[in-house]
């Protein structure tokens, strides 16, 4: 219920779920609706023709789309976000990919599309260990990777991200698809043609 947005107002994953939230992320399940997430994308993505001018782009998020944070909240048990502790994680970049994703990124590449990496990660603290973490993890060649500056903080995600896609749509790119794991990376404005959610039961960005 959590997942699809239906239950709301948890902080934390509630204790009788957290062993049914371990075993779909690390016993198939996960990998097995990811890779459909991604099929359906590839199926989409067959159907467009990237245009001549280098314009047609597509947005991914980070955390939970391309790398994933299994195993930093797995052994918090799920639990609430804590900032500290979070960027003492993503900093050692060390997130695996989400399986799947870094193929898919480079056949949408393959195709002509432009693509896009946007973050609610802090820019100021995380831009170096993000970058080496996602070229470690098979997403090279991407166009921009995107994060929240200084002026963004304290902004939802739904606002900083809006705000960041009018910029690449004002710098005339049009977004053909849009890639996340919260819904808060898929709403608001300018969110491109179409939307494509991967599933995340560990926790929700409002």
């Amino acid at each position: 219920m959590v997942e699809a947005n239906n239950a709301k107002n948890w902080p934390t994953v509630p204790p009788p779920c957290v062993g049914y939230v371990w075993r779909y992320m690390a016993w198939g399940q996960y990998a097995r609706d990811v890779a459909a997430v991604a099929d359906q994308i590839a199926a989409y993505a067959a159907q467009l023709a990237a245009g001549d001018d280098g314009l047609d782009a597509w947005v991914f998020d980070v955390d939970d789309t391309c790398l994933s944070n299994l195993f930093y909240y797995q052994a918090k048990q799920f639990g609430a976000y804590d900032p500290v502790a979070f960027k003492e994680w993503a900093s050692k970049a060390i997130c695996p990919g989400v399986p799947g994703i870094a193929q898919l990124f480079q056949t949408l590449r393959g195709r002509g599309f432009r693509v896009f990496i946007l973050s609610g990660r802090d820019q100021q603290t995380l831009a170096s260990s993000t970058a080496a973490n996602l070229a470690a993890a098979g997403f090279a060649g991407y166009d921009r990777l995107i994060m929240r500056s200084a002026e963004y903080r304290g902004m939802s995600a739904v606002v900083f991200k809006s705000a960041m896609r009018m910029q690449l749509m004002e710098e005339g790119y049009r977004i053909r698809g849009n890639v996340g794991d919260q819904w808060s990376d898929l709403q608001g404005d300018f969110v491109g043609d179409r939307v494509f959610k991967v599933p995340n039961p560990m926790y929700f960005v409002p």
